[in-house]
């Protein structure tokens, strides 16, 4: 199942040590990281492409004011309207994978704030919630609460996808878990809102939105929304083995503006205001801050800023 992945993140953080102990080496190794060619592979597998329904399954607490930035984020990634550098830019570049745009409309939600699966969950559990919406064309979007604990999360992930059977067919749908990490690992899921674990310790950035959890979730959440559509069924663009593959932006991980190299971000906008970071503008007058996504036509990482 592919995840927010292990090794991308162990190599970004053996940069970290390397940069911690040797000032200015990480500019260096950065950029021998750069001059490595960096290939997602096509395997011929469906892409998802089209108009895709996304079903929001929100499990545990959330806030008003969380759901509407979440649910924000997405209708920004088709919203044209928004001052460059937008998020619907961003998004855009999955155009460049075979077959055209994917155009993601929000579809149901449905909250499960009484914890009926309780506060630890298996990723069968995952998949549990997932299948609560069967409809083909739709991915179903898991978002779990900062008092929820998933396997895996804050040790090898902070999202998921995946796929499920849509009834008694032998059609598959997809399906994506993202948890808060707020309260549990903000240094490892919400980096670089949060100081991190490992490696040097800069001071964070001031989140967009004012949450660090849930801007945390946004990164996240555009990193396995971009796994999903360029390869839904593990047989779509990535690199490396199958069980563990690299996608369209978890290939870049780290990777925010220009200029970034591990532990440091990028040179990204800055709010006059708030003295937020971000680099994408979205609906609603908000502000996101996205990871690089690896474009086919240039084979690189490109950064919106």
């Amino acid at each position: 199942m592919p995840s927010i992945h292990y090794l991308a993140t162990l190599s970004f953080t053996l940069f970290f040590f390397f940069s911690s102990a040797h000032p200015g080496l990480g500019r260096k190794l950065a950029a021998l990281v750069e001059q490595q060619p960096l290939v997602l592979e096509y395997h011929k597998g469906a892409l998802l492409k089209g108009n895709i329904t996304l079903n929001l399954i929100w499990y545990g607490q959330f806030t008003s004011s969380q759901r509407s930035v979440i649910v924000d984020f997405i209708q920004s990634l088709t919203y044209s309207r928004a001052p460059a550098p937008s998020a619907s830019l961003w998004w855009k570049t999955t155009e460049n994978y075979k077959g055209g745009s994917s155009n993601l409309v929000v579809g149901k939600q449905i909250l499960h704030e009484s914890y009926t699966l309780g506060k630890n969950l298996k990723s069968l559990h995952l998949r549990a919630l997932a299948m609560k919406v069967n409809q083909l064309n739709s991915v179903n979007l898991v978002l779990t609460a900062k008092d929820v604990a998933v396997e895996g999360f804050c040790r090898s992930r902070c999202g998921t996808h995946g796929s499920v059977p849509v009834g008694r067919s032998k059609a598959r749908t997809a399906y994506v878990w993202v948890g808060n990490s707020e309260s549990q690992c903000p240094g490892y899921c919400a980096w670089p809102f949060h100081q991190p674990i490992y490696g040097p310790q800069t001071p964070p950035l001031i989140a967009p939105n004012g949450d660090v959890g849930v801007d945390g979730m946004i990164i996240n959440l555009a990193t396995v929304l971009a796994g999903t559509v360029t390869n839904p069924f593990n047989d779509g663009y990535f690199q490396g083995p199958a069980t563990a593959p690299l996608e369209a932006v978890s290939a870049c991980t780290g990777l925010f503006g220009s200029g970034a190299y591990p532990g440091y971000p990028g040179k990204v906008l800055v709010d006059k205001v708030t003295g937020a970071s971000f680099n994408a503008y979205g609906v609603n007058g908000r502000k996101f801050l996205l990871p690089a996504m690896w474009d086919p036509q240039s084979s690189a990482c490109k950064t919106m800023v």
